[in-house]
C-alpha cells in the first residue's frame, strides 16, 4: 500500500557546527539545513511519503538554502510562505559522544510570525497525517494559531507532536502549561528522555504516559537514545531496542525516528483518522522501523536522514 500525505508544520533552522579554522582568531562554521519538523519532513520525503512541508521561508542565504534541500529531498513546498523576516540560526557544539548543544538567534524570525489567514489557505483533505512540534507551537505570536490549526485538522487527520523542549529559547514551565491541550489533541506524541525530564522531572516514563493518555493522546512513544524506545498504546507497553550503530553525531536522530514511525504507520494505512485499528504489534515494528532511520542519521553528520534506498542497503547487510 503506498502511504498517503503527511503534513509536517513548523520550522527550518541553520545548524552552524564550529570548524577547525586553522588560525586562532578567527572561527568557521558548517552551515546544515536544519530544525526539528523541517527534518522530519525531510526524513519522511526519503523514505517514499509524499511530504509537504509549511513552513515559513525567508528569502535570504539560509532560506534559499533550505528550500533547496527540501526541493532536493522530494518535499512539497507549495503551501510554504515566502516571509519578509530573517531565518532562524542554531549554533551547535558537540560533545566527545556526538550530543550537540545549542544556542540559538531566533529573535522576530520568520519560523515564528504565522497568522490564521496564512494557515486558512491549506487544504488538507488528502493529508492522512499533521505532524507538528518543537518551537512553532509556543513561539508567539504563531503559536496559538498553530494550535488553532491542530483542533480544526484533527476530525480528518491523525495528529502527531513532538514537543522537542528547547530550554535556552523557552522555558520548560510555558510547555508544561499546554502539554495537556496538546495530548487531547494529538494521537502520537513522541518525545525523548531530556524532553520528559524537564516536562516532568523525576517522574518515570510509565507514569509519565499514564499522565498524558489520561488526557486524551492514545499512543506514546518516549526514546531513550541507545538504551531503545519505550512506547505506550493506552497504557500497555512494550520496549523496542536501539539499532547498534556507529554515532558520529546525534543531530536529527529523534526527528529521523519520528518519520520512520509515521512512515510505517501510513504505509499500511493506518493513519487517517483517531488510530483506533492500530495494535501493541504494529506499534512494535513502526518503532523498530523508525530505531533503524534514526541509526542511520546517527552514523553520519549533521541532520542527514537517509533516502529508502540507503535503508534498504543496509537492511540487505543486516548492519547499519
Amino acid at each position: 500500500m503506498n502511504p498517503r500525505q503527511i503534513t509536517v508544520l513548523g520550522e527550518c533552522v541553520a545548524d552552524a557546527f564550529a570548524q577547525p579554522s586553522g588560525t586562532s582568531n578567527e572561527l568557521a562554521l558548517r552551515v546544515q539545513p536544519g530544525g526539528g519538523p523541517a527534518n522530519t519532513a525531510v526524513a519522511l520525503a526519503r523514505l517514499g511519503t509524499p511530504a509537504r512541508f509549511l513552513a515559513r521561508l525567508s528569502d535570504d542565504v539560509f532560506g534559499r538554502l533550505f528550500r533547496a534541500h527540501l526541493e532536493a529531498s522530494g518535499v512539497d513546498l507549495s503551501d510554504a510562505v515566502p516571509a519578509a523576516e530573517p531565518s532562524t540560526l542554531a549554533v551547535a557544539e558537540l560533545d566527545a559522544l556526538g550530543q550537540a548543544a545549542f544556542s540559538f538567534h531566533a529573535q522576530n524570525t520568520a519560523d515564528w510570525q504565522w497568522t490564521a489567514e496564512e494557515l486558512a489557505r491549506v487544504d488538507l483533505s488528502d493529508t492522512a497525517c499533521l505532524h507538528t512540534g518543537s518551537l512553532a507551537l509556543v513561539r508567539e505570536p504563531g503559536g496559538a494559531v498553530v494550535e488553532d490549526f491542530l483542533a480544526a485538522a484533527a476530525p480528518g487527520a491523525t495528529i502527531s507532536i513532538d514537543p522537542n523542549v528547547r530550554p535556552l529559547l523557552v522555558r520548560p514551565d510555558v510547555y508544561r502549561a499546554r502539554l495537556a491541550h496538546w495530548c487531547g489533541l494529538a494521537d502520537v506524541l513522541r518525545l525523548s528522555e531530556d524532553d520528559l525530564e524537564l516536562l516532568l522531572p523525576d517522574t518515570s516514563p510509565e507514569r509519565a504516559c499514564d499522565l498524558w493518555h489520561a488526557t486524551g493522546v492514545r499512543l506514546v512513544v518516549i526514546t531513550r537514545g541507545a538504551a531503545g524506545a519505550l512506547a505506550s498504546l493506552d497504557g500497555v507497553r512494550i520496549e523496542v531496542p536501539a539499532t547498534q550503530t556507529r554515532v558520529v553525531d546525534t543531530v536529527g536522530a529523534g526527528d529521523s525516528f519520528t518519520a520512520g514511525l509515521l512512515h510505517h504507520l501510513g504505509a499500511r494505512g493506518l493513519l487517517g483518522g483517531r488510530l483506533t485499528g492500530l495494535r501493541l504489534d504494529d506499534v512494535a515494528e513502526a518503532c523498530a522501523f523508525g530505531a533503524r532511520v534514526a541509526a542511520l542519521t546517527c552514523s553520519v553528520a549533521g541532520p542527514n536522514p537517509p533516502w529508502q534506498e540507503q535503508l534498504k542497503r543496509s537492511e540487505a547487510v543486516g548492519a547499519v
